[in-house]
């Protein structure tokens, strides 16, 4: 079954919930199936293309939706994500933070690619939307071409981390001109702990003949890390000539029919699943609640016998229903107490990378010497491992926060069939804190060019044939002779090296006061991101599981008051209202089948 066909029939499922409970005045119930309606309209699968520069990332995603929507020049790189959905119309739109604004479509380059005349104003860009009618695309396939990593330490590498977060796939693409590197690797490593479905994929085979040498070095590098992943090699040259020429043989040779059947059934038909899967959850736990209000009156209606045993054990249940509201329910401890300790950890966590950065940064410093001429190099170095400290340390405390969240859940629902709300973490992550610290940089140290040297060395010369001289004339010496040059010589050239050792000394102080204030500004800005990222997911699980307690409490709040109100129904009225409850309970249970059979491995 198509996944646009999947979709129909759970949003039909979903209506036929919203019916079956009209006219039982439960108005939270159906918002709550409104918002699962919604949540099917707008269920988007991601998918993260990303590797190092100029591997092939943007003609990849072109030869997949076969077309032209990533631009792809030979002197210029992708600089920010650009996601390529579904439409029935082609369209393409920047998004400033909020801001989301129609373009031309042949401004798309302009966008997307970098460029040495790019301003202030453009490079608040966060990322660029394309979107076309492709039949790939049409079962809310949303491929994301992203700017090149560097591996794990660069700002764009912990902006591609952050992103791992909220996709649901990831494709690292690299060429068949070298094996993976140890970046890569490490990539794969993180990509794999935050991401339920990773693969490889071989571009440009038809550039290198040794691609099949390659492929199988690279397989050997995952098998040793212990990395479990499909590797694809492809070739976008030929996907294109094939779609030109309608060649079936070429298209199948380029590799690209093999990627596009493991993102239809690893990636779409697994996404599918689990919205299934949350879709008739939703559904069937709206349904329990109208059917034990319905049997707890219906129990009521048929022996008033009994009216008084079922109001006490509704009152029973109303008063857990109560409790998991209050602030000293179990499920509330422990996400409040959960949360105040993971900010601790993640807080340890990223000042414990930044302290050892810092520790073999003035080890550096220490031991090449002059700081200046190797500053650039030595700031490059940083600001990598700052940035990858701070991805992962920002993966860490998402599945952390993940791993918290499950532990709630536990708590509310001690049968384990509670079905977290989603988690993904939309937030720019690192990123954007390291983009607003401002770069390391040092003054001017104090010139040292030869005129300043040669005073130096003179004036330390002075005073060595002065001394020596003055000590020669006790002996009988005159003042100047050659053992008083000598001297003067070797003094100078002493009070040149230390004079140069203390200037070398103070820059290297001065640059160590630049590396901690820098350590410094990037501790204060990620640490409050991460601290954002954690209270967010905290008010998602709060308002989510104090919803469901909601839900519950009125749903007993019906059934107490129907009971109490039996008590005074005459005969006839009972009967009455028992032929409505059979009625209700039927439409009810035929809804539940269908939903029931809507899940995966069900019998039809």
């Amino acid at each position: 079954m198509s996944p646009v066909a999947a979709n129909e029939r759970l949003v039909r499922a979903v209506e036929l919930a919203r019916t079956a409970i009209e006219g039982l005045s439960r108005p939270d119930l159906d918002a709550r199936l409104a918002r699962t309606r919604d949540r099917l309209a707008d269920e988007r699968v991601r998918v993260l293309v990303v590797g190092e520069f100029k591997q092939g990332k943007s003609m990849l995603v072109n030869g997949l939706v076969g077309a032209p929507v990533c631009p792809v020049l030979d002197d210029l790189s992708t600089a920010v994500p650009t996601h390529v959905a579904h439409a029935a119309t082609p369209s393409v739109a920047i998004v400033r933070e909020t801001e989301r604004i129609p373009v031309p479509l042949d401004q798309l380059a302009r966008y997307a690619c970098e460029s040495p005349n790019r301003d202030e104003h453009r490079q608040r860009i966060s990322r660029v939307e394309v979107n076309i009618p492709r039949s790939i695309l049409e079962g809310g396939l949303v491929l994301v071409d992203t700017p090149g990593v560097g591996g794990l330490g660069s700002v764009q590498g912990a902006a591609t981390m952050a992103a791992l977060t909220s996709a649901d796939a990831v494709l690292l693409v690299s060429d068949a001109s070298q094996e993976y590197t140890a970046p890569e690797l490490d990539f794969l490593r993180t990509a794999m702990a935050a991401c339920p479905n990773v693969a490889c994929v071989l571009t440009k085979a038809d550039l290198y003949p040794h691609w099949r040498q390659i492929l199988d070095l690279d397989r050997g590098h995952l098998a040793r890390a212990g990395i479990e992943a499909d590797v694809f090699p492809v070739s976008a040259s030929m996907r294109w000539h094939a779609l030109t020429t309608g060649d079936a043989e070429l298209s199948a040779e380029s590799g690209f029919p093999e990627l596009v059947r493991y993102l239809r059934e690893k990636v779409l038909a697994r996404a599918g699943e689990l919205a299934c899967r949350s879709t008739v959850h939703d559904v069937l736990a709206v349904l329990e609640q109208v059917v034990s209000t319905l049997d707890a009156e219906a129990v009521a209606q048929r022996d008033p016998e009994r009216v008084q045993e079922v109001i006490r054990e509704l009152t029973a249940a109303e008063a857990r229903a109560t409790a998991l509201k209050e602030r000293s329910a179990r499920w509330q401890q422990t996400l409040n107490d959960g949360v105040a300790d993971l900010n601790a950890d993640i807080d340890y966590d990223l000042r414990d990378r930044l302290r050892e950065i810092t520790r073999e940064a003035e080890q550096a410093l220490q031991d090449n010497g002059d700081p200046s001429k190797t500053w650039d190099q030595f700031t490059t170095w940083v600001q990598q491992a700052t940035a990858a400290a701070a991805s992962a340390n920002f993966v860490w405390a998402t599945q952390r926060a993940r791993w918290l969240a499950g532990r709630v859940a536990e708590h509310f629902d001690a049968e384990g069939t509670h079905l977290l709300p989603s988690l993904r973490i939309e937030r720019p992550g690192p990123s954007q804190a390291l983009g607003s610290i401002r770069a390391m940089t040092v003054k001017d140290g104090e010139p040292f060019g030869f005129g300043r040297q040669l005073l130096t060395g003179v004036r330390g010369g002075y005073m060595g044939m002065l001394m020596f001289g003055m000590f020669g004339t006790l002996v009988g010496f005159s003042l100047l002779n050659p053992i008083t040059v000598g001297a003067g010589l070797l003094m100078g050239r002493k009070t040149l090296g230390d004079e140069r050792r203390r200037i070398v000394q103070k820059r290297q102080a001065d640059a160590k006061v630049v590396l901690r204030r820098y350590i410094d500004d990037v501790t204060f800005h990620v640490g409050k991101d991460s601290r954002d990222m954690l209270r967010g997911v905290q008010r998602v699980l709060r308002d989510h599981f104090t919803a469901q307690a909601d839900q519950l409490k009125l749903s007993l709040q019906d059934s107490l008051q129907a009971a109490k109100n039996s008590v005074k129904a005459t005969q006839a009225e009972r009967d009455a209202r028992l032929a409505e409850i059979k009625l209700a309970l039927d439409r009810l249970e035929a809804v539940r089948k269908h939903a029931s059979a809507l899940l995966p491995g069900a019998a039809t």
